[in-house]
């Protein structure tokens, strides 16, 4: 798997990575190529930052990222475009338009597959659930359990995209809620192992719909120094198996040469 460079020009809450090259063959000896973008902790960063911000001036931003995306997808029309959470909270957008604007946006850039971080819940589950009709595109989550929410059923553990002929299997997973968001926020959402979660769920993609790409959707966190037992991207990645690449959230964890 070949990895473009970090895209520098986005800037900091409206980075989009690059993770080019996924080149394939198959037995009929026919490569595929497929292009994955995918965004995280956005924080309803809908315009770029401030020219006199000290570090990210003028950076990031929707317009750009949607010129990006548009000139890769001309490039490969076999790209996915994923996100890894926190859509929500940071910038007054979000307090007015309450996520509404932030889904009709990734809606026309033509966002594939999302999963759900913790700010997400900022405006109560019920307000999460509020704006799906805006959101054209799925979200994923196999350790946030929704059984007895609003949410149940609206939130799949995974989904299968074809590109290409090539079967890609993706799933999300979350942090730990308890703690982190007011219980009052999430409701009756139970919080799952992640680790037995997706040794279940790749299981499940591999063996039974024969997926040829495996994709976590993480929002767990890269890696935490302070605590470094506490379950998170590095950690999954050693302990469970048959996940291709996993794309993270929630710690802001800036790539500054390629994704590891």
């Amino acid at each position: 798997m070949k990895r473009r460079s970090f895209v520098k020009q986005l800037g900091s809450a409206s980075a989009l990575t690059v993770v080019g090259g996924l080149t394939t063959s198959f037995t009929t000896k026919k490569q595929r190529h497929i292009t994955i973008l995918h965004t995280n902790d956005t924080h309803s960063h809908i315009e770029p930052f401030q020219p006199t911000h000290n570090k990210y001036a003028n950076q990031g931003g929707v317009s750009k990222r949607a010129t990006l995306i548009a000139q890769i997808r001309k490039e490969n029309s076999n790209t996915l475009l994923l996100d890894a959470g926190d859509i929500f909270q940071g910038t007054p957008y979000f307090n007015y338009y309450k996520g509404a604007l932030e889904f009709r946006l990734m809606s026309m850039l033509q966002y594939d597959v999302a999963t759900i971080g913790n700010h997400d819940f900022d405006n109560s589950i019920e307000g999460l659930y509020e704006q799906l009709p805006n959101a054209k595109f799925d979200f994923v989550s196999a350790n946030y359990d929704f059984s007895n929410t609003i949410l149940d059923s609206h939130v799949k553990p995974y989904r299968i995209i074809k590109k290409d002929g090539v079967k890609i299997g993706i799933f999300g997973l979350g942090v730990g809620l308890d703690g982190l968001v007011d219980k009052k926020l999430y409701k009756e959402t139970k919080y799952l192992d992640p680790i037995e979660i997706t040794q279940d769920i790749t299981r499940e993609l591999k063996e039974i719909h024969c997926c040829d790409l495996i994709i976590c959707l993480s929002h767990l966190g890269y890696y935490y120094k302070n605590n470094p037992k506490k379950i998170s991207d590095l950690n999954l990645a050693k302990a469970t198996t048959n996940i291709d690449l996993i794309i993270g959230g929630h710690t802001h964890t800036f790539y500054q040469n390629q994704p590891l």
